[in-house]
């Protein structure tokens, strides 16, 4: 993370921001298993909720066509990645109503061209096999995803480190919280810069321990 002015920091979509941050004051941290798939991308939007049968996108295909623009499709594809759920035609209907982002407990497809868009999209697998349109699923109702409960208008944030979730109702709580730990992130990286290589709480939590710390005698 690199310094940043006042005014980025009392901004909430500001480049500060990171899902460390997030899920070090609470936020849920979905499934490690759930990646970008691309580097140096950012999602941070609400959730339009999609739940769909293994290998089966028909009820995404109808949650395209309600959303608007800076929605996170979220969607709990039942963690199967033998089916692809979205490819780059269902991608670039994503990126053209606005959607923020995709995040998919299953599978996706047509990797290189979805690489190439400026669409962040998060899944656990690309297989080249297509799904079924046979229905069933919900839209906009709770779902699991990557281990987590998930509601239509939760916060979805992601970025190269995987994908947290937060509640509406903590949202101005948990930036705050976000916010000042960067703040003493950021005073821990100067104190380095100037030769203090301890942290100040190490040696009371080092007292509380039972590490066993030998005498150094230089080997």
């Amino acid at each position: 993370m690199t310094e940043l002015s006042t005014q980025d920091l009392n901004q909430s979509s500001a480049q500060w921001l990171a899902s460390t941050l997030l899920a070090d004051r609470g936020a849920c941290v979905l499934d490690s298993r759930i990646k970008p798939l691309r580097r140096d991308v950012r999602l941070h939007g609400r959730a339009l909720t999609v739940s769909v049968p293994q290998g089966d996108n028909l009820a995404i295909h109808a949650a395209l066509a309600l959303a608007r623009a800076g929605d996170v499709l979220v969607i709990d594809g039942a963690a199967y990645t033998e089916r692809a759920l979205m490819g780059g035609i269902m991608c670039t209907q994503a990126l053209k109503a606005g959607i923020a982002g995709i995040v998919i407990d299953g599978a996706i497809r047509d990797v290189t061209e979805l690489r190439m868009m400026d669409l962040p999209v998060f899944a656990i697998a690309a297989v080249p096999a297509g799904p079924a349109k046979n229905g069933s699923g919900s839209i906009l109702r709770p779902i699991e995803c990557g281990g987590v409960s998930i509601n239509p208008g939760d916060w979805i944030f992601g970025d190269d480190d995987g994908v947290v979730a937060y509640r509406h109702s903590d949202r101005e709580s948990l930036l705050d919280a976000a916010k000042e730990k960067y703040a003493a992130e950021q005073k821990r990286l100067a104190a380095i810069a100037s030769g203090v290589l301890t942290p100040p709480w190490l040696q009371e939590a080092l007292s509380k321990s039972p590490i066993d710390v030998a005498a150094r005698s230089d080997f």
